[in-house]
């Protein structure tokens, strides 16, 4: 969860999520290098005289010529690393399918026979003491922690996104079409999110809450929805 002042990303609760931090992190180490490098050779070129040794210097354009192509591959090989991980999809413990209406989500736990219901955000009004404004929906999405979860997202009128920063997914919900991703929660929490994608008037009160919890918890949790 986000908090005021807050610089970074948030603490991440999956591998992708992990991957993602540790790659950005890399990629901004490599850009502070670069702006360091330019930096001082034009402090360089603005305080030392200029001399005829910066006219032909084959040296230098051979360097310039090399190293960018160093940096883009040093950025190039963890970037489609990642990608290809969070295309990669195993054999999930659980399937989730999310469909996303103006402006609420439904939910259906496809490997029981009746677990689905809807998730409307709690109005302002009727919101408990301490849980977050907008945020906040009457129904969470429970999932056992420490196993694959397959997430099939859609939507029944128009465009949405379900997206989760603390586990680093983002699905587009398309109407007719199925897409899939999955993710491992590391840890046991409540992650919110929200729809990604400008759907209507309401867009901004369609609230997504994950809660990743022990198995047992969550077998116990699944029974009584389910009877």
């Amino acid at each position: 969860m986000a908090n005021h002042s807050q610089f970074g990303f948030q603490d991440a609760s999956s591998p992708i999520m992990e991957e993602l931090v540790e790659f950005h992190d890399h990629a901004l180490m490599v850009a502070l290098a670069i702006c360091s490098l330019v930096l001082y050779l034009l402090l360089l070129m603005l305080m030392e005289k200029l001399s005829s040794n910066t006219v032909d210097a084959q040296e230098v354009e051979l360097i310039w010529t090399i190293l960018p192509a160093i940096v883009l591959v040093l950025l190039a090989l963890p970037s489609l690393q990642i990608l290809y991980m969070m295309d990669e999809i195993d054999e999930p413990d659980l399937t989730l399918k999310a469909i996303g209406h103006q402006w609420y989500w439904t939910y259906e736990y496809t490997d029981f026979k009746d677990l689905s219901f809807d998730s409307y955000m709690i109005p302002t009004a009727e919101l408990p003491l301490g849980h977050f404004r907008l945020l906040e929906a009457d129904h969470r999405v429970v999932i056992p922690m420490e196993s694959p979860i397959r997430i099939i997202v859609t939507a029944d009128d128009v465009l949405h996104s379900w997206a989760v920063p603390t586990l680093g997914v983002k699905t587009d919900a398309i109407p007719g079409r199925l897409n899939q991703t999955s993710f491992i929660t590391t840890r046991p929490g409540i992650f919110y999110g929200q729809c990604s994608e400008i759907c209507g008037a309401n867009h901004s009160f369609m609230p997504i809450v994950i809660e990743s919890a022990p198995l047992n918890f969550f077998e116990t949790w699944s029974s009584s929805l389910s009877s």
